[in-house]
Parts: C-alpha cells; structure tokens; sequence
C-alpha cells in the first residue's frame, strides 16, 4: 500500500502535467497576429497613414508612420513620415512625443524644404500647451503657473522667423510670438504685485523691473512701472522712485494709476 506522501506527490505531478498540458493547447489556438503592411509598398503604407490621419484615426496613423520608417528608413516617404507622425502627435494630445518628433526631424534634416514647418509646429505644440497662461487669473493664479511652455514655444517662432522669413508660417508665428511676449509680460508683472500685497518688496521691484528689460514694449509694463514706483516709496529709496515715476508719466499720460490725473497733498501712488 502506497503511503499518503506517495499519493500526494503523484496528484501533485498529475495536476502540473494537466496544466502544462492546457496552457499549450490554449497557446496554440490562439491566432498570430497578422501584419497586414507586409507585402506593402512604402507609397501605400504613407497613403493609408495620411487616410487615417484625414479620419481622426491618429493612432493608427503613428503605427503606419512608424512602421514606414522603420522598413524602408531610407526611402523618399521616411523623410515625410518622420514630419507627419509628429503632426499625428500634436493631435492625438500627446505633446511630448510631438515635440520629440519635431526635434527629431529638425537635428536630422536641417536643410530639409519643410524644416520651417518642423520649427513651427513645435512652436503650436508648446503654444497651445498654455494658452491660457493671460486669461487664466480668473481660473488660476498666475503665481501658480510655469511659463516654461510659453518661453519655449517663443523661441521656437523665434528660430523660425530668423532662419525662414519668407515662410508661409512666418506671419502666424509672428503674431502668436505677440501673444506670448504680452502673456510672459502680465505673468511677470502678476507675480511682482503678488510679492508687493505680501510686502516683498524688493522681490516685487526686481521682479517688475526684470518684465520692463525683458519685453520693453508689452502693454503689461505700465502696472510694472506703477509696481516699481509703490516698492521703491515703500523702501524709501526716493531717486529711484522719482525715476521710475518720470519714466511712467513719459509713456504712459493718461494711465488709470494716475487716477483723476489731479495731484492730491499725497503722492498719487498712495491712492492705490
């Protein structure tokens, strides 16, 4: 008579060979794959990617792309689909690999004839990444914010207008790069009246002062010379108040800081 150990060990074995047994007949009836690109040329695999990019199917058209690039990563459609596959990015919401794929194109193909679009649309990328960075204080504090997507979408306008002035995406570039110096303005001279209510005062001056430097024709820079004018009364520092004052008078007349415009027995700035 077999003892007990004998048993279990023997269902123990039975059992590990009855699942062994499943799990390859459960592996070989389950179909492969197929790859339904294998006996594509490179000119339909782009035209069935630019298909799907026309249908919103942005996902299958960054395989397609891909997959092109990967097989014939020489031909005359690699090139397009390296440019293609970043637009596909952009719109399937997925920035970073947008912007990767922008940078890509523009270190492999400096001479390229699209390589101004490269530069331009990893400027929207990062453009609609904050568009919302002037009209976003009712919705979010300024302070809060990191103009890091502004400042590089900026100088991706930037690139493209000085390299490619002839560009048919020089004119947009050039007046989105106006948005964005008002914006980087308003957030600097946002965060100097943030440091001036909680009486940092020589952070809020430096940081208006920095908004004045930095973009010098920005709308914004009327409350950033009216800032400087406060932190300066406050740390008593009378000539650079006067100066500041002086500068602000001469390029803004008829600023609302100056109130009515009549001068009352104390400082106008003291109004506010």
């Amino acid at each position: 008579m077999r003892s007990v150990a004998t048993i279990m060990k023997a269902l123990a074995l039975a059992g590990a060979l009855a699942f062994a047994s499943l799990s390859l007949t459960g592996c070989g009836s389950d179909p492969v794959e197929k790859d339904e690109t294998i006996n594509w040329s490179p000119q339909r695999i782009y035209t069935e990617a630019k298909e799907s990019m026309g249908e919103g199917a942005y996902d299958r058209a960054i395989k397609l792309f891909e997959k092109l690039e990967a097989r014939y990563p020489y031909g005359r459609y690699a090139q397009q689909a390296q440019l293609e596959v970043a637009y596909a990015y952009y719109r399937s919401l997925e920035p970073a690999q947008a912007i990767a794929a922008c940078e890509r194109f523009i270190r492999l193909h400096p001479n390229h004839p699209n390589v101004d679009y490269a530069y331009y649309l990893k400027g929207l990328v990062d453009f609609n990444e904050d568009l919302g960075l002037m009209a976003s204080i009712s919705r979010q504090d300024l302070t809060e914010r990191d103009p890091k997507a502004a400042q590089n979408s900026f100088e991706s306008f930037r690139q493209l207008v000085t390299r490619f002035p002839d560009s048919k995406y020089a004119a947009d570039a050039t007046q989105r790069m106006k948005y964005l110096v008002n914006a980087l303005a308003s957030h600097e001279v946002h965060v100097a009246n943030y440091y001036l209510k909680r009486g940092a005062t020589i952070a809020a001056a430096n940081r208006a002062k920095t908004s004045l430097t930095t973009y010098p024709d920005a709308p914004a820079n009327e409350e950033a010379l009216f800032i400087m004018v406060k932190a300066y009364d406050q740390l008593g520092l009378v000539d650079l108040r006067k100066d500041a004052e002086r500068v602000m008078r001469k390029n803004f007349p008829n600023s609302i800081y100056f109130g009515s415009g009549k001068i009352s027995d104390e400082p106008w700035w003291k109004l506010w």
